[in-house]
């Protein structure tokens, strides 16, 4: 089955249980139609460049999965319908990278250095 890699950004005033069971639900829309999620990473709240629906920002989460190309398009007009749910991109990969995500490498550095100075 073909690869693909999910980013979603949901409304900022949503908690971040929320947001994640916003992972879990779409997760279990791919599993059943015939998909499944590899990985999925909450990146949590974050500021986004320009406003979208009068949001500054707005809660990030991070999608791998497996899954054939119609149980991908089910998850997207779901996602395009869910009022909590702001944008959506979503990009065919030859391969999932190991490890976390460069976002999430991001903060375990942040928090090696904070650690660092004390």
């Amino acid at each position: 089955m073909p690869l693909y890699e999910h980013v979603f950004i949901s409304r900022q005033d949503l908690s971040n249980a929320q947001a994640e069971g916003l992972i879990e639900h779409f997760g279990t829309v791919l599993s059943d139609n015939g998909g499944k999620v590899v990985e999925s990473e909450y990146w949590g709240v974050k500021t986004m460049a320009y406003k979208i629906n009068k949001n500054r920002k707005g809660h990030y989460a991070f999608l791998k999965s497996d899954a054939p190309a119609p149980a991908v398009q089910e998850m997207e007009r779901l996602m395009r319908l869910h009022d909590d749910v702001m944008r959506v991109l979503t990009i065919k990969v030859d391969g999932h990278e190991e490890g976390p995500s460069v976002q999430m490498q991001k903060r375990d550095d942040r928090d090696d250095r904070r650690r660092e100075r004390r």
